[in-house]
Parts: C-alpha cells; structure tokens; sequence
C-alpha cells in the first residue's frame, strides 16, 4: 500500500512510497482505511524534531476513514463504521482516566514507540502511535471514535487535532466569560477554531493576531473582530483594553518567544492559554516577582484540556447546527502523492488546512 514516509528527522520532504505495509493487527486492534487527513503544524515539528518521535515514520494523526477489519475482543466498532482517529485515547485505568483528566493519559503517547509499519528489511513507526499519511493503519481500538455516517470523512479528519484543540481550549481549558477581550496569537486552523470558541462564548472583542495576511482575513471571516499583524497588537491593545490587556490571550504558535508576548498582553489577573505544542528546549522566562504581583493564570492546553471523545460529540452536535464553519477551514486539497505540496503551503501559512485525500 502506499504511505509517506519520512526517513530521517530534519528532512523536509517525504516519499510517497508503495511498498509500505500495515502491521500489529490483533486482539484489542482495528484496520482503518484512511480516507481524509488533515496536516497539522505538529507533523512538521515531528519532521523537523522539535516533538520527539522515532523515525523512519509516516507522518500524520488528524485522521478519518472506516473500519476494515476489528480483532478479537473489539465491540465498539465494527467493519464499515465511519472512525476518526484519535491519537491521544484514554485508558480509562491510569490515576489521569481516574480523575477524569483523560487528555493526560499516556497510553497513547506508549503507542509512539511501537512500529505501526514496515518496508522490506526496515520497520517504520506512525507519528504519535497513528500516522494517517497512509492508505491504511493499524491501531488500538481506542483510536478509533465513531462517529455518525452523515459526517463528510474531511469534515471528520479536523475534528481528530485541530477544531477539537482549538475549540476546546477556549470552552473547556479558558471556560471563557460572556464579554470578556480575547487575542489569539496564531491563527492557522487551531488559532481560527479558538476564535470559533470565543465566538460562541460571547466574546465581546477577539484580537487575532498573525503575520500572514490571507490568515488575518480569514479570521475575520470566522468571528474575529478585527485582524492585525505582530508589530500591531500593541496599539489594538491600547485601544480595546486602554493598555490594560486581554482578558484571554491564546498563544497558538508554540514558541517561547510568542508565549512571552502572550503574557504582556494578558492584563493583570488575566488568562494566559497555551496551545501550541513547543520544543523541549525552548523555555519560557518570568520572574518571580511578575508571577506574584500580576496574578496572571497560565493554564496550558493539551488537546483541548477536556474528554476527548465528548468533545468530538460537541463538536459534530455545534457543525450540524451551524454554529461553527468546519468547511470553510479546508483552504487546500491535495492527492496523498502531492503531500510536499501540502507541507509548503503550512510552512508558507497559505492554508489553514490542507486536506489530504486518500
């Protein structure tokens, strides 16, 4: 079957390559056929090794498709089921599943060290134990979340990462205020989709805050009150807070640098959110006496900071409403054999997401 693979950490291009084979089906796993995926900034970081993963590897984890074949002991799906993949499944026996932190679970995050692939003579892992950059995978069974056959596979694979992060990082992570000022530094498909999230809070002003211009228009289009580049969001903050800050300032991006500006601009007693996922040696300064006397909140988000799975069902019960625009997230599309296509138009900014049809 096909896959692209990436050979060696810090490549930049991958191999669309047809000689890749699923395995480790069994007991307690399910086949998928992919059919959509999404390309999110954490499979360039992966590539590039900012995020620690083993290669060779098939990139790829915001995934849907159907179910081909389920093993011994799998009741939830069955063949034919409509899945997204879910790359951070919930044990639901770990001291996090206990307290019902399920996006704490490392259970998955075990599953990045076992190879999901092979080549001739070569194993190949999939990046964070999924890797949806395939026609097929094989993975636990809790990866695999159904979801109802009215919901489009590309509608289905941005609910795997990015809209499930965004929105959840606003509704369950800020449990953002009715009126409160909000800036969201970042505004790729995660960043627009925490814009989505203050939207249907009742944000009385949301900031967005990104150097590529196309990214800044489309904000608008998806509930942000005004759009400014980096070197702006001074003089915005000085007229929407009177220089005080935001209440709320999500920092999407994950550098240091951005979390930085995120923290000034957050006004004292303020929220500051972390989304993106940054690189392990790259750290954030404050003193301690900023910490003490700015009383500023800074509550990290790791998928969205709530149950997963809930949060998939939110999300497809908000779609269907029509109260967030899930299409209009999908700016590209691209064959499987046309993923360096994709990775340039993210590390461009010229999409927002890229859909891969597999």
């Amino acid at each position: 079957m096909r896959a692209a693979v990436l050979h060696e950490i810090g490549q930049e291009k991958l191999d669309v390559l047809d000689d890749v084979e699923a395995v480790g089906f069994g007991p307690g796993r399910v086949r998928i056929r992919v059919r959509a995926t999404g390309l999110c900034h954490s499979d360039l970081s992966a590539m590039s090794g900012v995020l620690p993963q083993p290669g060779p590897f098939v990139p790829g984890h915001e995934g849907a498709g159907e179910v081909l074949e389920v093993g011994e002991g799998v009741t939830r799906v069955k063949p034919g089921d409509r899945v997204v993949v879910c790359w951070l499944p919930a044990c639901g026996a770990c001291p996090a599943c206990r307290r019902g932190q399920t996006e704490l679970c490392l259970a998955g995050f075990m599953n990045a060290g076992i190879p999901n692939f092979r080549r001739p003579g070569q194993d190949v892992f999939g990046f964070a134990g999924t890797g949806t950059f395939t026609e097929e995978v094989v993975v636990d069974a809790g990866c695999a979340v159904p979801i109802p056959d009215d919901v489009p596979f590309d509608i289905a694979a941005l609910i795997g990462c990015g809209v499930t992060t965004g929105l959840g990082a606003a509704l369950n992570t800020a449990d953002l205020e009715a009126g409160s000022s909000v800036a969201v530094i970042g505004c790729g498909g995660v960043g627009i989709s925490a814009i989505q999230g203050a939207r249907l809070r009742g944000a009385a002003e949301i900031v967005a805050v990104d150097p590529v211009g196309s990214r800044r228009e489309a904000a608008l289009g998806f509930g942000a009150t005004r759009a400014v580049s980096p070197d702006e969001l001074p003089g915005v903050k000085q007229e929407v807070t009177a220089g005080e800050g935001f209440d709320y300032v999500f920092e999407v991006v994950g550098r240091s640098a951005t979390a930085r500006t995120a923290y000034e601009n957050t006004r004292r007693g303020g929220t500051l959110v972390v989304v993106g996922a940054g690189a392990m040696d790259d750290f954030l300064q404050l003193n301690m006496f900023e910490l003490f006397f700015d009383e500023k909140r800074i509550l990290p988000s790791m998928y969205g900071g709530g149950d997963v799975v809930r949060s998939y069902e939110r999300t497809i019960a908000l779609w269907r409403a029509g109260r967030i625009d899930l299409e209009g997230l999908i700016t590209h599309r691209v064959p499987l054999a046309g993923i360096n296509e994709a990775l340039d138009q993210m590390r461009t900014g010229t999409a927002l997401r890229t859909c891969i049809e597999i």
